[in-house]
């Protein structure tokens, strides 16, 4: 059982505060942030940072992103109710309960069996609607596609190209895109049958995308 305590809830409110003050100003976001009881999906030893809008290690040499970085890449990507989305990289699952708060339709896929299995027992506790799947991110899912939405939780050199081609068109793609010194988030919009707009949208730092399976 996921304690949810008046002291958790308090400290949500002030971390929705830092993060509307950072700039996200899509209140469904800031809604599921205050709602999600993120300790949940944070290491024991980790539970009093739980609210800090800071990035933390997780099992398996991942990280559960920054709040602000979560809401960030969520904001970009413009979620409407019932979109299908696909996420690369489950990790703590943290971002994916967002998305499903928000209404979408919420498939991931994790490449590493420990964060895929740790990732169902949380969501299943908290009622949440997500198909998971064990498997390359590299590879999305295509034969779940098209999505109206996709998005990247980890770094890659460049936007997949088997990726891009799993997005409807006039969907939307976010990813941090660089190497290990950075990365630049961008936002790739499927405008046709081969043709892809993209944009640029600040700097970030997230652990890198690796291909097969651990």
């Amino acid at each position: 059982m996921i304690e949810d305590s008046f002291l958790h809830k308090g400290l949500r409110r002030k971390l929705v505060d830092q993060v509307k003050n950072k700039g996200i100003t899509d209140q469904r976001i800031l809604d599921a942030i205050q709602k999600i009881p993120r300790h949940a999906f944070i290491d024991s030893s980790f539970l009093k940072f739980a609210y800090q809008d800071q990035a933390f290690p997780i099992s398996s040499g991942q990280t559960i992103s920054q709040p602000f970085t979560v809401a960030f890449q969520t904001q970009l990507i413009d979620i409407k109710l019932y979109d299908k989305v696909l996420e690369v990289g489950t990790g703590s699952g943290y971002q994916a309960a967002v998305l499903a708060e928000m209404g979408a339709r919420v498939y991931t896929i994790e490449r590493i069996r420990k964060l895929h299995q740790e990732a169902q027992l949380i969501h299943r506790e908290l009622g949440y609607q997500i198909k998971f799947f064990l498997g390359d991110g590299y590879k999305g899912l295509p034969s779940y596609a098209p999505f109206d939405k996709i998005l990247i939780t980890a770094a890659a050199p460049d936007i997949p190209e088997e990726l891009k081609h799993q997005l409807k068109t006039g969907g939307i793609l976010v990813a941090p895109i660089g190497n290990q010194d950075g990365q630049v988030m961008t936002k790739c919009v499927r405008t046709g049958e081969d043709t892809f707009e993209i944009t640029k949208h600040g700097n970030f730092a997230f652990v890198p995308m690796k291909e097969g399976l651990e």
